[in-house]
């Protein structure tokens, strides 16, 4: 008797588009947050120097894909980032996929542009549908002075005394509101944070209010970030190997390469 086996086609499944970009995010974000804690910089200076919400440069450094807008905004801001920190912010940008060539199998009629957009999308929109309407009066107030001087042969003087709109004032004062407004969010309600950043591979083990986050060992390079309300406690077999940062503060070692170390946070008490 023959014994007949079926051929099993060992196809391994291709990584998601949305997959890769989160594991992209994670890489770049930990290089971006490890640059910044060398330059000694706190994301509030990065929100000046780069204009944009502290919400949104936290999330690139934690590779929080959800708490961003579409992959093309993304791109623009990890390029505003990079370049922030001294980076060619074009090529650094650049590896990041953006390709939004995604088909949904139940249905094509729901892909709609508008049915994709976020509430922050619509924010900006807005804005630029302002900053376009008074630069479109503007123009249509100077073709009109231009062709009322053109008729006559001596200009009038008070047709001198037409003031343009102040555009850049009006887009200033919005983004400046933007940014007071996030900055006063994230204050709010944060207990204790720490990021670990791997020199080299660690066993680590982490205690968040009484209950364990994580126990391990992290590669080199990883990044991580844990919050608690109450008390952080860290605990390493090498702690030269990792970089801790308290509540978004400097980055240090926690000790000597090769020992074993532990440090307790506690958060302050609010009054």
């Amino acid at each position: 008797m023959k014994w007949l086996r079926k051929k099993n086609n060992n196809k391994q499944p291709s990584i998601s588009l949305e997959q890769e970009r989160a594991e992209k995010l994670a890489k770049m974000g930990a290089q971006l947050w490890a640059l910044r804690q060398e330059q000694g910089l706190s994301l509030e200076q990065m929100v000046a120097l780069t204009r944009i919400p502290q919400r949104l440069l936290q999330a690139i450094e934690e590779g929080n894909l959800n708490d961003l807008p579409e992959p093309v905004y993304i791109q623009g801001l990890i390029r505003q980032f990079a370049d922030a920190l001294g980076l060619n912010g074009v090529e650094f940008s650049g590896t990041f996929p953006i390709s939004s060539a995604q088909v949904n199998p139940q249905g094509m009629g729901n892909n709609s542009p508008l049915n994709q957009l976020r509430p922050i999308h619509l924010y900006f929109l807005y804005i630029l549908l302002i900053v376009c309407s008074v630069n479109g009066l503007s123009q249509l107030l100077n073709n009109a002075v231009l062709q009322a001087s053109n008729s006559q042969n001596q200009p009038s003087p008070k047709q001198k005394s037409i003031v343009k709109p102040e555009i850049a004032q009006i887009k200033e004062s919005v983004e400046v509101q933007s940014v007071n407004d996030t900055l006063s969010a994230v204050q709010q309600g944060k207990a204790v944070q720490i990021g670990v950043t791997l020199k080299a591979s660690s066993w680590i083990r982490v205690i968040a209010d009484g209950k364990i986050e994580f126990e391990g060992t992290l590669p080199e390079g990883t990044h991580r970030i844990w919050k608690a309300q109450e008390q952080l406690t860290v605990k390493t077999d090498n702690a030269g190997g990792v970089l801790m940062s308290i509540n978004q503060e400097k980055a240090k070692e926690m000790g000597e390469p090769g020992k074993e170390e532990e440090v307790r946070i506690a958060a302050k008490p609010k009054f």
